[in-house]
C-alpha cells in the first residue's frame, strides 16, 4: 500500500508546481500588460500575446494534470489487484 501512497503524494506535488508555476506566469503576464498599458500597439500585442499564451498554457495544464490522475488511478488499480 505504501508504493500507491508514494506515487499519490508525487502526484499531489506535482499537480501543486503545474498550478503554482500557471498562476505565477499568470501574474506576470498581467504586470507586463499593466507596465505596457500607456503604448497603444505594444499594449495591444501585449495582451493578445499573453491571451493567446494563457489559453494554451491552461490547455497544457489541464492535460499534464490529466495525466498525473491516470498515473495514479493505474498505480491504485496495480495496488488493488484491480488490472
Amino acid at each position: 500500500m505504501s508504493e500507491y501512497s508514494d506515487v499519490q503524494k508525487a502526484v499531489n506535488v506535482e499537480k501543486f508546481r503545474i498550478w503554482f508555476a500557471w498562476a505565477c506566469g499568470g501574474f506576470v503576464g498581467l504586470g507586463v500588460a499593466i507596465a505596457t498599458q500607456h503604448v497603444h500597439i505594444v499594449s495591444v500585442i501585449t495582451q493578445v500575446l499573453f491571451v493567446g499564451l494563457g489559453v494554451l498554457f491552461t490547455i497544457a495544464a489541464v492535460r499534464m494534470t490529466n495525466a498525473l490522475d491516470r498515473k495514479a488511478d493505474a498505480a491504485r488499480k496495480k495496488v488493488l489487484g484491480d488490472m
